[in-house]
């Protein structure tokens, strides 16, 4: 279950990391801005595209940082029970 959020927060940081840096490098939304009538509100995206920008590169580094499937967690894991059977030898181990 845990792999699997972390798959959903690897894909969520991913895309929104490439359209915040799609919307930072080209002109897409001062263009779109400017059809929709929104020209003014062209001067506040780096307020907002570029934090953008860091949270979804934050998210991806979140999803790619945790444990990989299949990886025990040494802290849950039982030690071994040591038998009191005899051993070859015919004395306890």
């Amino acid at each position: 279950m845990e792999q699997n959020k972390r798959t959903k927060w690897v894909w969520a940081g991913g895309i929104g990391a490439a359209v915040a840096a799609l919307c930072c490098v080209t002109p897409i939304v001062v263009v779109l801005f400017g059809v929709l009538g929104l020209g003014a509100l062209t001067g506040y995206l780096d307020y907002v595209l570029l934090p953008a920008l860091v949270l979804f590169l934050g998210m991806l580094v979140y999803g790619l940082s945790g444990p990989r499937a299949g990886s025990g967690h040494s802290c849950c894991a039982e030690e071994p029970k040591t038998s009191s059977a005899p051993n070859a030898r015919g004395g306890r181990a």
